[in-house]
């Protein structure tokens, strides 16, 4: 029921230009005869883009929930979707690719350095010879200066949703409160409930020595969706890997 409530408000609210965005950095460096597997796919909507623009995506999320999701946008679409239910840590039984990308900030979710190495061996185990691994991070500005502090109020006729933001545990980590209620017509009042998402992200040569380590080359770091180079206050870094043998 929580994380089913956060899943369809996340689809409501979040800002539709960012698949746009997502969908033009894809564009700039994928052709449309790839094969792609989207992990961290959430609501498909990206995946959907990239569908209805001539690509071959197969989508991947840990919930159930967003895939549900997912694959009501894809029918109300008239789109075949593909979809794995499936983690980033164990792509045991998944198909290999000539594109993986992960979109986001969704492997800012991961707990540490070790998940994170874990994450891109088993995308470079799943990429085909010459393939190609897109994806973004939030920056340490994010958690350190942006986020702190942040908060985010919703309400309608029947539900409400607040979303605080604080620093978290871990240097450059930090964790969203999120809180929700729902009319419940049968007590006449809210019923309500909370949970804590918490990011972490690293410096910069952190993720680039990790993926050089599993074997990526040719590392192409980059900010606003690839459109900008990074500077101090850059929120997102957006990376683009070759996998050569």
């Amino acid at each position: 029921m929580i994380y089913t409530s956060f899943a369809q408000l996340y689809d409501e609210l979040f800002d539709s230009d960012m698949y746009d965005n997502w969908f033009e950095f894809v564009a700039k460096h994928v052709d449309k005869d790839s094969n792609i597997l989207n992990i961290a796919c959430g609501n498909g909507r990206l995946d959907c883009l990239l569908l209805e623009n001539g690509y071959n995506v197969t989508g991947l999320d840990l919930s159930s929930d967003m895939l549900s999701i997912a694959s009501k946008h894809a029918n109300e679409s008239n789109l075949s979707l593909p979809l794995i239910e499936g983690n980033m840590l164990d792509l045991s039984g998944v198909d290999d690719y000539e594109v993986i990308t992960c979109f986001d900030d969704s492997l800012c979710y991961l707990d540490s350095e070790k998940s994170l190495e874990l994450a891109f061996k088993n995308v470079y185990n799943h990429l085909t010879s010459g393939g190609k691994y897109l994806f973004d991070v939030i920056t340490p500005y994010k958690t350190d200066v942006y986020y702190p502090g942040y908060m985010y109020n919703y309400h309608d006729e029947t539900r409400a949703f607040m979303w605080s933001s604080y620093i978290g545990e871990y240097e450059h980590s930090v964790e969203h409160d999120l809180a929700f209620f729902f009319f419940n017509d049968e007590i006449d009042a809210y019923d309500s409930f909370n949970e804590i998402h918490c990011e972490r992200t690293y410096d910069l040569s952190v993720y680039v020595d990790l993926l050089k380590k599993v074997g990526f080359k040719n590392v192409e770091v980059s900010a606003d969706f690839g459109k900008k180079d990074i500077d101090i206050k850059t929120d997102r870094w957006f990376f683009v890997c070759d996998k050569v043998i």
